[in-house]
């Protein structure tokens, strides 16, 4: 999809968008634990979702070996083309819950998800400045017992994997991941790329977005970025890990704000408009 505009901006309707888009994620898809039949349902709803606001959006499903036996998962992408000389840049939620919790997502999971999906909105509408820009929602970020190489990150490195075998020139990867807190404070982990992390830092400041709404810290955070970093890419996290109902039944809408989709989005906008 080839599209151009002035500059990115994600306004007040695109967040009250996105947080009507997890509303009915959790309303109708809670839990979605990934190779599950309410996990493929999910999925469903969620390409459903993202075709109706007018994106061309593709389905991979692989089949991974996982501490439970064999699942079937499933990715979803987008991808919205400017230049076509130009390399990409990758914007990554995952969509899945944490297996055997009951946990409805709505921060973990439903937030970053939909705030994609209203990324991708704003984009059909509005057009893309520069560059060519692909949207992955990832199935089986969560792991079922602990993370190593047949547990979590599954729907990442299949995709991962799958553009390096392609020859996919990836300029930088941006991961999603619980950002609609209402007290929210978004962290960069330390294991991700160095100038993103900076870029990050100015595009909040140069939004006013607010004294420690976002920082970088020593910790490291093992998320679907890290599948991209370890193929040699570019790759941030910005997530809110001070989140208390973090993989708990009490991860519910009433946890989350507009407000805070709304400065997620104007963040993520920002660092696009700078980076494509």
């Amino acid at each position: 999809m080839l599209m151009l505009s002035a500059s990115l901006l994600f306004t007040e309707g695109d967040a009250d968008f996105a947080y009507g888009c997890a509303g009915e994620m959790v309303k109708r898809h809670t839990p979605r634990d990934a190779g599950t039949l309410r996990g493929r349902l999910a999925c469903n709803w969620l390409m459903d979702t993202i075709a109706s606001q007018g994106a061309d959006v593709r389905r991979e499903r692989f089949r991974v070996d996982t501490p439970k036996g064999e699942r079937e998962m499933a990715n979803l992408s987008c991808s919205f083309r400017t230049n076509p000389e130009d390399g990409w840049v990758v914007l990554l939620s995952h969509y899945d819950t944490k297996p055997g919790t009951g946990c409805p997502g709505a921060n973990d999971g439903a937030s970053t998800s939909a705030l994609m999906v209203a990324l991708a909105r704003m984009i059909v509408e509005r057009g893309l400045p520069r560059g060519n820009l692909m949207m992955i929602w990832t199935d089986g970020e969560e792991c079922m017992n602990s993370y190593g190489p047949n547990d979590g990150l599954w729907g990442s490195r299949y995709a991962a994997e799958m553009l390096k075998r392609k020859g996919i020139k990836v300029r930088a990867v941006i991961c999603l991941d619980m950002l609609g807190d209402k007290d929210l404070k978004i962290t960069i982990p330390r294991n991700g790329d160095a100038t993103l992390a900076r870029i990050a830092c100015h595009s909040a400041r140069r939004m006013k977005l607010g004294d420690g709404f976002i920082e970088m810290v020593r910790e490291e955070v093992k998320d679907d970025h890290v599948a991209f970093r370890d193929q040699g890419w570019r790759a941030i996290d910005l997530i809110d890990f001070s989140y208390d109902h973090w993989h708990t039944e009490e991860d519910t809408m009433d946890k989350i704000s507009v407000e805070s989709l709304h400065k997620s989005g104007m963040l993520v906008a920002e660092i696009l408009n700078i980076i494509l």
